[in-house]
Formats: structure tokens, C-alpha cells, sequence
């Protein structure tokens, strides 16, 4: 009999016999359908787009307008994509170089070759190694110059305008005088359109495979070692120091999260449509948004914001008639394969499916290592894969040999070459119809729900998130069998055995089978899946690899339930404003529900002491502090962060009255037991506090702050107070810190938390934000057009002394604010800062 183990620290588990308990499964019964769509009215406003946009320039000379407002924000006019690219290119490097210059090296493995083996030097912790033979065993460079010229027209006019702006502010400026951050090293060089699209590849698999680059790296056949060695033996000398620590990889590790509504007519004062946008991203790093507006007269309008190195193309914004924001979402983007090895086989080097001997083919891998200033040598590696994918090795978790199996990686998004085409149909669309279609032609928004709202008041949502498209077989058996159920829940992803092509999948889930919604009232997304998008017409029925139905929600989506329920003032209809305060009125969902009765608690409690651990505690001068606290987050709230302290202890061991029920599911659980254990979370959280060196009753202003890095990556003392809650407190405008790894090698500083049961930093003394709300918007429809209102709350450029590294922030430090969005021209003139045209033309 076949078995395997699947294993993390706190839950072993042992599943015995699945192989043989799965090869006599049949076809099953379970079959899986998106909800069906509502009849949409058919929308009254023409299309945007008449003619097809032009792709390419006509005359080989690149030219845009470029345009920059108050707070930096460029506004880039062209005449075909390519050179509007150009501009955003040009206009995207001015401000944050640094960043993309690192990702190109990044997913090019090429780390090693100008940093070393290790993140950490000489420590053996290999992690310039693994990402560097990771991106190389996915293969993305490869597929990129294999495929760069199978795009369509329009994704290679994006890519090759983008990287020849990006070149040409390179050129202008001199390596020497751009952010200090980066200034003069060695690895800021040109780049080409390959780069930009290896670059898009390899951020398609940050949900997925990315997450298991260390697992890959361990991956090799029992009797042989993973590590690297000399390619040539003229450096047999050189001896490879690899100690790697890889762990079982978690789904989403930087817990990206957002909010995201969309309002139809029958929820606006004015009967069209609106939209709220509150991505909750990483404030430093790959995944920072920028704010661009783009134009090509009769084409092409729309304004919003982007992550990092993204082509030409706005990922959240609207355009004249539509816009739209995503939430990330809870989706599964990959499957681990457990593999029958044949066992006869001695080498292990084979695997059986469908009764079948197919071969795991191994292959040997070179980089660049820095050894010495000014020395490279070629470490070379064997990497293995199979019909599914790269091999992966987690010890103890996920094993090669033992009982005859191995384990492998199969991404939905490996090769994901939609992307740009897919977001570029979103910027086109002219209405809700148009916007759809985008969906049904493309398969490129790869981690994201998506909600809009369109100038005729529709509304829509979808899931469309790379999700593999399993069997009947294979979604029957990880529905209903116990043991695939139980390796689910230990690993945090789907697991299923490779032995039968009925378990495998060949494509991503069709759009008519993803989880989608349309109507006239409203949509809503804050990550707690897709099901209840709208509360009065849940949706089921769709495949389990989208994520839960019939799940407790998070404190953060019951608030959003409740906000759409409250603040739209007494005719139940919002307009801007109401939004905008919706979005800002720092609410605390876990307060609202408890606190009146655990200030009673811990009143009844007196100054009698409670015990934690040998500790006795007074927690009567925490109680009087608490009394003063006001239930927001907002700047002057005193006691605030005693509350929050107290949250994270009660999500550890929730003491509820009521537990949750489906019948009552925004609003339960709820109540708060009168016990010790309550008392002893509240001590603790006093002890957090004071061992912190803060005041009980201090403000959260004076506590939580965001306080940028000089270039050499040291702080810069300069601490701006920051209003705002935090999900474990059931907050809506969400920020947090994040001491771990930003995704780049661009000097940053971070304090450390204090203890595993807080994140309150003695030596920041508070709460550092470097994490949250971000790219935030409010685009109403009006009988004159879109009229918005937004803020990226870091600012438009990492660049430290910039003039805008620091404007948008110190604006919403001032108070929790939206400022105008400039999209119509005469705005954009009234409002011009500077102007300058771009032309490829040689001089």
C-alpha cells in the first residue's frame, strides 16, 4: 500500500492509503456552474472605442505629452500605445527606478550574480540562490523570448514603449544622478522588452508557484544533493555554503488583502453608477501602486493607479463610462501532485499515471555568483520536472522516495500571457457589456476579484482569477473525500495524486464557469470570497478552488455589510461624500460588538489582580484607560491601541457568547464571555502596552506612525502621525506592519515586534506603517462625466527627498482625505505643475 504524510508544527497529520483509496474512484457526480447572470438592460451610451486603438507608431520616432498636476501625477498623451507607453515608461521611472530596476534583476536570476548567495552574507541561507534557480527552473525568460513575438500587437507596442521611456529617463538623467537608492550600482542598466515581459511572467505566479521557489530548490532524487556546484573545475576550490530553512510555503504569505464596491443606480442618489477603491497593499517594494493618467485622442481616457512595471496599462481606475477595482482573492492558482513512482525504478526517476511510466526529466541550470568585489563565478544546479511541473521538496511535508512518492507544482499562471491584453480591453470598455467581454476574451487577471460600475448605474462582478479548470472526477473526490479534505486543511492548499490524468487540468476555470454577479444595486468584495458578493443573491455553485460558501466571515466583511446597510444616510442612497466618509469614519467592528460589555468586565474586576502565567496583574488603570477611548481609530483616539492589543489576543482564542450561525451570518458571532481567560487577554494586553513604553491612555496618533527610509536604508527619525484600524480589530481603512521580506533589495528599515503576541514595537516605539490602504478612490458617474476623488496614501515616488515622496501622505496624516482627481483637460490645465515631450527622435 502507497501512503504519504502531510505535516506543519502545530497539527500533524497522517493520511494513509489515498492512492489506493482514489484509484478505484470513478468519474463522480459533481459537476459546477457559475450563477447566471441576471438580464442586464441594454446600456444607452455608445461604446468609447469605434475603431481599433493604434498600436504601433508609423513613423519609428516615439512621442508623448507628458503632463504632471499637483501631487506628480503625470498625464501622458499620445497617439498609438506604443508611444504612450513610452511616456509611462519615462514618467514611471522619474519616480520609482529603483523598485523596477531591482524586479528585472530579480526574475531575471540575476541576483546572485551581483549580491551573493545569500540574503544574509556568508550566513548559507542561500535565498539569492533560490530565487535565482527557481525563476530559471519556471522557465519565464525562456517562454519569454520564445513567445515575445506570438503577442498580440497591442501587449508588444505596450511592452516595447514601456522599456524604451524607462531607457531614455535612464539616459537623460545618468545612472549617477538618479535615486540614491540605487544610484551607480552596477546592476541599473537598459532594458528590453523581453525584460518587461519576463518581469509580467514572473508576477503572475507571486499567488502560486513563486511561493514554492525554495521547495524546488531542495528538490532532487533520493542519494543525490540539491545544492549547486562549480560549473567548471578550474573552481573546484570554491565550496558552496547552502543551509537553506524551507518550510511548508503559505497561498497568500504577505496576507494581501482590499475593499472594493461597486454601486449600481439602485443604491445611488443619482442613479448611476459609483465605485469604491481601497486595495490594503505593501507601502514599500514590488507591489507599490503609481498613479497615471493616459490618453489617446479618440481611442483612449482613463486615470488610475498601478503596480510596479506594469505596461502602459491602468490595473484600478476608470475611464469616461466604466470603472472598476480588484480585491485579491481567495482562489487557489495552483495544485501540488503527489506522484506514484515506479517502483521499479530504482532510481526513482519515473512515475506511473494511467497505469503509464512517464519520466521525470532532470536538467542541468547556470548563474552568476558573486564569490569576491569584482568576481562571478558559474554555479550550476540539476532541476527537475515532471508532465506536471517543477519537482518541490518540503522535509517533512513533502518528500521524494519515501513510500514511492514525490511531489510537483502545477501553476495556472505559468506562461499566463493575457495579462496586458486583458486590463488594456478593461481601460477600452465603454460600458458594462464591453467591460465583460474583456472577461470572456482574456484569462489575464490573475489574482483578483473585480468590481465595477458603470454611467448607466449596472453593476459587475467576477472571480476571474487564473483558477485551474479540474475534472468532475477530481473536484467530486476533493469534495467529498475525507482524506484529501484533511490533507487541505494541514497544507492551506489543494493536494491531489498524480497517478490518474482525471486529477490533472489543462487550462484555467472558462469564464462562464466563474463566480459572477450582475445587477443594478450593488457588488462588494473584502476577501472573504466570492460568496457573498451581494448579500441578497449569494453565489454557489462554482468550483471549491474559488474558496468557502457558508463560512464565518471575517470582522473586516461584516463591517463592510454594515456599512453598506448605514451610511448612506437616511434615504439609503449614497452620494461621494457618504462614500468617502464610509471609507474613512476609522470604524472598529470588534469594539461595536464588545466593548460596552468588556469595560464592565474588567470594572466588575476591580483592582483585584489577574494571573498570567506567574505574572499578577492590576488591570484597573487599563480599565480607566479604556473608559476614555471613543471606539474609532482615528488620530486623537486615546486608548486606542490598548483595544487593539486586546484584539489580537481574542482572535488567538475567540471567547464569543454566541457562536456563528448561517442564519444570522454578518452578524455573528458575537458577545463576549465574562471568564478568565477575557480577563487574562486584557492583561496581557496591558502588558503589551507598558512593555512597549507607551501610556495606556496614549493617542493613537502618538503611537502609530509612518516613517521613511534614507536611501542607505537607515530611518530617518521623521515619524508622521497616522489615523486607521487594523483587520484584527474588524477595520475597513486597514493598516498594519510588515517587518518580513517587501518582494525587493531596496534599502528599507523595519522594527521589530516586540513579542509573538503583538506587533507593537518597542524600539519604533508604536506601530510602523508600512502596509495598507493604498491606491483609494471614489469615481462617481455624473450627467457630465466621471468626477473622482483619490489618494495614494505613500505617495507617487520612492525617492527619498523627492518632492513627492511625501505630499499625499502628510495630506492624509493631516486628516483621512480624498483630493481631486485632474481627468478633464481643462482640469489638467488649470492644474499643471510642469510639462515636457518625449521623442525617440536622435538628436
Amino acid at each position: 500500500m502507497l501512503n504519504y504524510s502531510i505535516k506543519n508544527t502545530l497539527k500533524p497529520i497522517s493520511i494513509l492509503g489515498i492512492i489506493s483509496v482514489l484509484s478505484a474512484c470513478g468519474g463522480g457526480e459533481h459537476t459546477y456552474i457559475g450563477a447566471p447572470e441576471p438580464v442586464t438592460p441594454t446600456p444607452t451610451s455608445p461604446p468609447v472605442v469605434s475603431t481599433p486603438v493604434p498600436s504601433f507608431d508609423d513613423d519609428g520616432v516615439l512621442s508623448a505629452n507628458i503632463r504632471w498636476t499637483d501631487y506628480g501625477v503625470p498625464h501622458i498623451k499620445a497617439d498609438n500605445l506604443e508611444s504612450m507607453s513610452y511616456g509611462v515608461g519615462y514618467a514611471f521611472a522619474k519616480d520609482n527606478i529603483c523598485i523596477l530596476a531591482d524586479q528585472i534583476l530579480k526574475y531575471n536570476s540575476q541576483r546572485a550574480k551581483y549580491y551573493g548567495p545569500d540574503l544574509v552574507p556568508a550566513s548559507g541561507d542561500s535565498a539569492h540562490l533560490i530565487n535565482d534557480f527557481g525563476f530559471l527552473t519556471m522557465g519565464i525568460r525562456a517562454h519569454a523570448e520564445a513567445n515575445i513575438n506570438a503577442l498580440s500587437a497591442n501587449s508588444q507596442a505596450l511592452l516595447s514603449g514601456y522599456a524604451q521611456g524607462y531607457n531614455k529617463y535612464l539616459a537623460d538623467t545618468g545612472i549617477a544622478n538618479i535615486d540614491a537608492s540605487c544610484a551607480n550600482m552596477p546592476w541599473v542598466q537598459p532594458i528590453t522588452n523581453i525584460d518587461m515581459l519576463t518581469y509580467s511572467l514572473g508576477i503572475a505566479l507571486l499567488p502560486g508557484a513563486a511561493n514554492f521557489l525554495g521547495p524546488m530548490f531542495l528538490a532532487a532524487p533520493p542519494g543525490e544533493s540539491f545544492a549547486p556546484y562549480p560549473q567548471s573545475a578550474g573552481v573546484n576550490s570554491y565550496v558552496v555554503n547552502s543551509k537553506p530553512v524551507i518550510e511548508l510555503p503559505e497561498k497568500n504569505p504577505s496576507d494581501l488583502g482590499s475593499n472594493g464596491w461597486g454601486l449600481g443606480k439602485d443604491k445611488t442618489e443619482n442613479g448611476k453608477g459609483m465605485v469604491l477603491a481601497n486595495p490594503h497593499f505593501p507601502h514599500t517594494g514590488n507591489l507599490r501602486f503609481w498613479q497615471f493618467h493616459t490618453i489617446i485622442p479618440e481611442h483612449l481616457n482613463v486615470m488610475g493607479g498601478s503596480l510596479t512595471g506594469v505596461p502602459g496599462v491602468v490595473n484600478i481606475g476608470f475611464n469616461e463610462n466604466v470603472a472598476w477595482t480588484h480585491t485579491f482573492s481567495t482562489a487557489e492558482h495552483f495544485v501540488i501532485y503527489q506522484l506514484t513512482l515506479n517502483p521499479d525504478d530504482p532510481a526513482q526517476m519515473s512515475q506511473v499515471i494511467d497505469g503509464t511510466n512517464r519520466l521525470i526529466t532532470g536538467k542541468e541550470i547556470v548563474i552568476d555568483v558573486a564569490v569576491a568585489p569584482g568576481q562571478t563565478i558559474k554555479l550550476a544546479k540539476m532541476t527537475y520536472s515532471t508532465h506536471h511541473g517543477p519537482m518541490v521538496v518540503v522535509p517533512g511535508n513533502f518528500e521524494w522516495g519515501p513510500g514511492g512518492n514525490a511531489f510537483a507544482i502545477k501553476d495556472a499562471n505559468l506562461g499566463n500571457v493575457d495579462i496586458i491584453d486583458h486590463w488594456l480591453a478593461m481601460n477600452l470598455a465603454g460600458n458594462i457589456d464591453e467591460f465583460k467581454q474583456a472577461f470572456k476574451d482574456f484569462d489575464g487577471v490573475i489574482f483578483n476579484n473585480t468590481m465595477s460600475a458603470d454611467s448607466e448605474g449596472n453593476v459587475f462582478y467576477i472571480d476571474d482569477s487564473t483558477v485551474p479548470h479540474l475534472t468532475d472526477t477530481a473536484i467530486n473526490e476533493l469534495t467529498t473525500n475525507p482524506l484529501l479534505i484533511g490533507v487541505k486543511q494541514v497544507a492551506g492548499f489543494t493536494v491531489l495524486p498524480g497517478f490518474l490524468s482525471a486529477f490533472d487540468f489543462d487550462r484555467a476555470v472558462p469564464y462562464e464557469n466563474a463566480p459572477k454577479y450582475s445587477g443594478t444595486d450593488y457588488v462588494q468584495n473584502s476577501n472573504d470570497s466570492f460568496w457573498l458578493t451581494n448579500l441578497n443573491s449569494p453565489i454557489t455553485g462554482v468550483s471549491p478552488l474559488y474558496g468557502k460558501v457558508d463560512n464565518q466571515q471575517s470582522l473586516r466583511s461584516r463591517l463592510a455589510h454594515k456599512l453598506l446597510d448605514d451610511s448612506a444616510g437616511s434615504d439609503g442612497l449614497f452620494n461621494p461624500e457618504e462614500l468617502e466618509q464610509a471609507l474613512f469614519n476609522n470604524r472598529n467592528y470588534l469594539a461595536e460588538n464588545i466593548l460596552t460589555e468588556l469595560l464592565t468586565i474588567c470594572q466588575a474586576q476591580g483592582n483585584t489582580a489577574v494571573m498570567v502565567g506567574t505574572q499578577s496583574v492590576d488591570i484597573s488603570a487599563g480599565c480607566s484607560a479604556l473608559a476614555l477611548w471613543d471606539g474609532r481609530m482615528n488620530k486623537d483616539s486615546s486608548s486606542a491601541h490598548l483595544f487593539r492589543e486586546f484584539a489580537f489576543q481574542f482572535d488567538k482564542d475567540p471567547q464569543w457568547v454566541n457562536s456563528f450561525s448561517l442564519e444570522q451570518v454578518t452578524t455573528t458571532p458575537n458577545g463576549i464571555v465574562n471568564n478568565s481567560v477575557t480577563l487574562q487577554q486584557f492583561a496581557q494586553a496591558i502588558l503589551n502596552v507598558e512593555s512597549a513604553g507607551l501610556a495606556l491612555d496614549a493617542s493613537l496618533g502618538a503611537v502609530q506612525f509612518v516613517e521613511r527610509s534614507l536611501p542607505d536604508g537607515t530611518a530617518t527619525g521623521v515619524k508622521i502621525p497616522w489615523a486607521g484600524s487594523h483587520n484584527i480589530e474588524g477595520g475597513f481603512n486597514v493598516f498594519s506592519t510588515r517587518p518580513g521580506n517587501d518582494g525587493s533589495l531596496v534599502p528599507r528599515h523595519v522594527y521589530p515586534a516586540q513579542n509573538s503576541d503583538s506587533i507593537l514595537s518597542a524600539e519604533g516605539g508604536g506601530y510602523h506603517i508600512n502596509y495598507g490602504s493604498s491606491w483609494m478612490t471614489v469615481v462617481n458617474f455624473t450627467e457630465e462625466g466621471p468626477v473622482a476623488r483619490g489618494l495614494l496614501s505613500y505617495s507617487q515616488s520612492s525617492e527619498y527627498g523627492s518632492d513627492h515622496n511625501l505630499d499625499q501622505s502628510l495630506l492624509y496624516s493631516q486628516q483621512p482625505q480624498l483630493r481631486p482627481l485632474r481627468f478633464t483637460e481643462a482640469d489638467i490645465e488649470a492644474n499643471k505643475v510642469s510639462e515636457i515631450i518625449i521623442s525617440s527622435a536622435t538628436e
